[in-house]
């Protein structure tokens, strides 16, 4: 089946604007199911030096529609004009738009051979492009990829568990390629075999959650929600400026552990925290001793290197009951021109933009920390997006997952829940208890089948009591990280071989 070019790029514009809005804060999660398959028959027989094009515009719209809250952080929190920062989004549309370029060249070049080889490969490709997008060096992106769009059902997101999130966006991408076969081919047994996979999921999708194990808990933790409001810079004397606010969190936290004994949370740093402060780290030691319980904080840690100069690292830090330091992560994934500036020396240029931008330190050990009954892993904020970076926690013996961030960055844009929607996934991946631990929202607990058991309310201080357990069970994906990734890019090279072939 041919198309003019027109007819293409209104295929690659909705295809776009379908994934899209497949994801919060718009919802039409059954969207993603045919976005990929529009993109197909766009690409589909095009000629393979065009067929780039439909690709590049899919990811001029996706990008936009879904991450309108880069625009407000960067213009808010940067100081940076509105045009700059809507500029901003645009060249990350740009950026990722010519990955997708390469799913539609390749659908292209496949088609040559047919429909049937085309539709194969789709799959597959999506998948090793998704993969690629999240190791693209220095500004690798993984957020939003397909397979989230379908992991609010508790039967599918079981999937990750054994081929991480790449198998999930495997199965949408999957069958967006079987009903753009059905189309393109025409043929009864085509269409017969898409109801019959639709049927399939379906069934999973409403009747395969009622088989999904319950989870047991024998502890409790008090995640506290901190609710300050974000500040780009914050003056000398914030600490005795808000001393009631941290009087407030201080006997929120004690309370609710001298009630129900068990771990304390505080979420990624939301203000100048640190233990190198002498009123603050005995702040937080007074909690830990009041309390009687141990105390997991985000502070900004700083220590002199090597070369004798301080680094600051944003850091997780547990203090005992006695309030002496048990452990320390130091955030090794750090946010590109938002925790540092990828390649100072060379934006000179961009000087206005990167000043203010202070460079933190990186850490470089996925470190397991020690509690009563078992170990945990704590990764921060933007690390919760990257599969394989919080598999290496559990691989590393984490039984345990816990999350904290500062969503309040993002305000109430769309960003928070995006968030967690993918948070959640690292749970079932690795099948483990998560905490999930934030300034002013989402702060939730969800079980290791992806289960959210309690939720505390966005913008508001408090404590959410949260019950867990440890588990040392490993997970195929656990074990082996992203096999199925690594297939994908081996299958798209040997059907895009033989594409090629004469």
């Amino acid at each position: 089946m041919s198309y003019p070019w027109h007819t293409r790029l209104l295929l690659a514009l909705a295809s776009g604007a379908a994934l899209a809005l497949s994801f919060p804060s718009y919802d039409f999660s059954l969207l993603a199911w045919i976005s990929v398959g529009l993109l197909i028959l766009a690409s589909s027989g095009a000629r393979p030096a065009v067929a780039p094009l439909y690709g590049f515009v899919h990811g001029l719209l996706f990008y936009p529609i879904c991450l309108t809250w880069i625009e407000a952080v960067v213009h808010q929190y940067g100081n940076v004009p509105p045009v700059i920062a809507a500029g901003l989004v645009l060249l990350i549309a740009i950026i990722f738009g010519m990955i997708t370029a390469v799913f539609s060249w390749g659908v292209a070049v496949a088609s040559t051979k047919g429909p049937a080889l085309a539709c194969t490969l789709a799959p597959f490709l999506w998948v090793a492009l998704e993969f690629a997008r999240t190791h693209v060096p220095i500004i690798g992106f993984p957020w939003n990829l397909a397979g989230y769009a379908a992991s609010g059902n508790l039967a599918l997101v079981q999937l990750t568990a054994v081929t991480g999130i790449y198998g999930l966006s495997f199965v949408v991408a999957g069958f967006g390629a079987a009903l753009a076969y059905a189309i393109l081919v025409g043929s009864k047994h085509a269409w017969r075999a898409v109801l019959i996979s639709l049927a399939v999921l379906v069934l999973i999708a409403v009747s395969g959650g009622y088989f999904v194990p319950s989870a047991q808990t024998h502890y409790t933790a008090h995640l506290v929600q901190t609710n300050f409001p974000q500040s780009y810079a914050y003056p000398p004397d914030w600490l005795p400026q808000h001393a009631a606010e941290l009087d407030l969190l201080e006997r929120i936290s004690i309370e609710a552990a001298t009630k129900v004994p068990g771990l304390i949370v505080w979420p990624e740093v939301p203000a100048p925290f640190s233990l190198q402060d002498a009123p603050f780290a005995e702040r937080a030691r007074q909690v830990a001793r009041d309390a009687g319980q141990d105390f997991l904080v985000g502070v900004e840690d700083w220590r002199r290197n090597s070369a004798g100069k301080w680094d600051a690292t944003n850091s997780a830090v547990l203090l005992a009951a006695s309030g002496a330091r048990l452990f320390t992560y130091d955030k090794i994934h750090l946010v590109p021109f938002g925790e540092y500036v990828p390649l100072r020396k060379w934006l000179r240029f961009a000087g206005k933009l990167t000043a203010d931008i202070g460079d933190f330190a990186a850490g470089t050990r996925y470190q397991v920390g020690s509690l009563p009954g078992g170990t945990f892993g704590a990764f921060i904020c933007y690390e919760a997006i990257f599969p394989d970076e919080v598999r290496r926690f559990t691989a590393g013996g984490a039984e345990l997952l816990i999350n904290m961030s500062n969503d309040g960055w993002f305000g109430r844009s769309a960003a928070p829940a995006q968030h967690v929607m993918m948070a959640r996934v690292r749970a079932v991946e690795n099948r483990r208890w998560l905490l999930r631990d934030t300034n002013n929202g989402f702060t939730v607990d969800v079980d290791p089948y992806g289960r959210t058991v309690a939720q505390l309310a966005t913008d508001m201080r408090g404590q959410l009591d949260a019950p867990y357990d440890f588990r040392s069970d490993l997970t195929l994906y656990a074990r082996f990280g992203d096999w199925f990734a690594w297939l994908s890019v081996v299958a798209s090279a040997g059907l895009l071989g033989m594409a090629r072939s004469r």
